[in-house]
């Protein structure tokens, strides 16, 4: 279901629901008032016949005593009051009423037997309730009931005059009548109402999603669009502002990176050229090694084996940037110190005259273990290539930052700025083998998971390179492991 619809819906629910209980409060409210304004009119016309038994004299054989259960009862003491013998009630079910009777009326003695006028016979129900206030002669109750087919109201009051209880009733025909007309009216008001909530709902939702209908067909166009700077416009409701500006946002992010991906793309080739320009011309030469000294044609091999190396390690370099932080990528706890202490010992082995210092806290990070180890080597390789062959090595880790100072020349000032970019080989570094990459990698690895890499200037000489793979999982002060290599291995 649409947005537009969902909108349109729960406003046609909401108006169902405030006009349903609107509809219920107000039909209970005028049926206790129609219902009120009879039983105020049973009670004024009670006063009539409280009190009358003293009156009755004489006339009281015109009354008729019946009892429920025992047809053809006698004369019993318990009558009908006088002024309701003097103007006798009309007949059954009928709709009018005389000016001192009510239409239904009979009495309840004390003994259960029901008394009611000439000619007639009881209609009105008697409850426990009245039975009761007939046999204690005080009280009064009112309820409604049916008499025959006329659904009626009842009031049933003690006669102090009599052990007795008097049932006085009017019918409810006009108001059932007029609550049925006020039912019907409430229906379809409810009706009406709902419909023209669901046509406002769908106009007002129309009108609030239009902002949102245009902003998506902006996006739409935006990213169709071959102009790659082109941006949303900032307009309209502050959500809409605040969601454009995101999106601009996006964008930037997306274009650096692509951009970043041209220039990565663009500077890999150009590096290519030359170690693939040396490689075919070695290769050619060597079609004619035969021609070539024995000693020249040793020196062809393995010259062509280095430049395949180099190839194959500025390749790696290239993939390993060009990949940044694979959402695939494996994650786990890394014990960076074991990391640390395996590449010193493969660096000791290529350059058994130096001497690699080491101070490891124990520590244990939630990383990439290709990754970090891959940076690893890179920060140790670079200190070992710039460092004297009798020179030291300075390795520390401590509170999870890997630390490595070298005692060669150090980074020259306007190399600091960029010593971390792709491809960048200082003025000294050219003539070394490499791509420019390791350093590179190193910052890319350590940011990847909220890390740091800085480089500067050791006090004394040298360069120092201060790495952070993000927050450990587990760093441990004591027992920290401070192998210091006094002698050369091997």
């Amino acid at each position: 279901m649409s947005l537009r619809r969902r909108i349109a819906l729960a406003a046609a629910l909401a108006v169902a629901g405030v006009a349903v209980t609107l509809a219920v409060a107000g039909y209970v409210s005028t049926r206790s008032e129609l219902t009120g304004q009879i039983r105020q009119q049973l009670w004024q016309r009670s006063r009539s016949f409280i009190g009358g038994a003293g009156q009755l004299g004489p006339s009281v054989t015109q009354a008729q005593d019946r009892s429920v259960g025992e047809p053809g009862g006698g004369q019993l003491a318990c009558t009908l009051p006088a002024a309701l013998i003097a103007h006798p009630p009309a007949a059954a079910g009928a709709s009018h009423e005389s000016a001192s009777a009510p239409p239904y009326f009979q009495s309840v003695c004390a003994n259960g037997r029901v008394v009611s006028a000439a000619g007639t016979r009881p209609h009105l129900p008697v409850t426990p309730a009245v039975r009761a206030i007939a046999r204690g002669g005080r009280g009064h109750t009112d309820f409604d009931g049916m008499a025959g087919a006329v659904h009626v109201e009842i009031l049933a009051f003690a006669d102090p005059s009599d052990h007795k209880a008097n049932e006085i009733a009017y019918a409810l025909t006009p108001v059932d009548s007029a609550l049925h007309a006020l039912l019907i009216t409430y229906l379809w008001l409810i009706g009406i109402g709902v419909v023209l909530a669901g046509i406002v709902g769908t106009l007002i939702s129309r009108s609030a999603l239009a902002p949102i209908r245009r902003f998506s067909d902006d996006t739409e166009q935006v990213t169709r669009s071959p102009d790659r700077r082109r941006r949303l416009e900032e307009t309209g409701p502050e959500e809409l502002r605040r969601l454009a500006s995101h999106f601009n946002h996006t964008l930037d992010a997306l274009e650096r990176s692509l951009e970043s991906q041209r220039h990565l793309i663009a500077d890999a080739s150009h590096e290519l050229r030359t170690p693939m320009a040396a490689l075919r011309s070695n290769i050619q030469i060597f079609l004619d090694a035969e021609l070539l000294p024995e000693v020249e044609r040793r020196e062809l091999q393995d010259a062509i084996v280095a430049e395949l190396d180099e190839l194959a390690d500025l390749v790696a370099d290239v993939l390993q940037l060009a990949r940044g932080a694979m959402p695939t990528e494996r994650v786990e706890p890394v014990e960076l110190h074991e990391i640390v202490e395996e590449t010193v010992e493969r660096a000791r082995r290529r350059a058994p005259a130096m001497r690699f210092e080491l101070a490891l806290e124990p520590t244990v990070l939630l990383n990439s273990p290709e990754r970090v180890g891959r940076a690893v080597t890179n920060v140790i390789d670079n200190a070992r290539r710039w460092s004297p062959p009798d020179g030291v090595v300075e390795v520390s880790l401590r509170e999870g930052i890997l630390s490595v100072r070298d005692h060669g020349p150090g980074f020259a000032q306007e190399d600091l700025e960029r010593v971390f970019d792709r491809f960048y080989r200082s003025a000294n570094a050219r003539r070394l083998p490499g791509s420019g990459l390791g350093l590179a990698i190193v910052k890319q690895a350590a940011e990847a998971h909220g890390g740091f890499a800085t480089a500067g200037n050791a006090p004394g000489g040298g360069a120092l390179l201060r790495v952070s793979f993000g927050s450990e999982v587990e760093a441990g002060v004591t027992g920290a492991t401070a192998g210091l290599a006094g002698s050369p291995a091997g």
